[in-house]
């Protein structure tokens, strides 16, 4: 009986940390190709953040994609869109506002 106890709680804490971390690789993804979008020629950071919430609303619950934000920064003398994301952390399966994670993606901006 023990044994089964410690076999189940191990296996929902596994399950649970894969979720956390494909929640969270998801979101990565999402905003770095927001932010390449953005970075394209004849787009801005609203382009970005739209793009983000697309794509994020398509692989997650809605609520995931109400975080997100664009802007564009200077780093080390080079134009960059910058697309950050902050999104509640999965902790009872998909549900559990306990916390927040939070994200972002870079890309160069294009020059025409």
């Amino acid at each position: 009986m023990l044994v089964g106890a410690l076999v189940t709680v191990l296996f929902v804490g596994v399950v649970q940390l894969t979720l956390v971390l494909h929640v969270r690789n998801t979101l990565i993804d999402s905003a770095s190709e927001g932010a390449r979008y953005a970075a394209q020629s004849g787009h801005g950071p609203a382009d970005g953040v739209a793009r983000t919430r697309e794509l994020v609303g398509q692989s997650l619950a809605g609520s995931y994609a109400q975080g997100v934000t664009a802007k564009a920064t200077r780093i080390d003398g080079l134009d960059q869109i910058e697309v950050e994301v902050v999104a509640p952390l999965p902790l009872l399966g998909l549900l559990g506002p306990a916390g927040s994670l939070t994200v972002r993606g870079h890309a160069l901006v294009e020059t025409p």
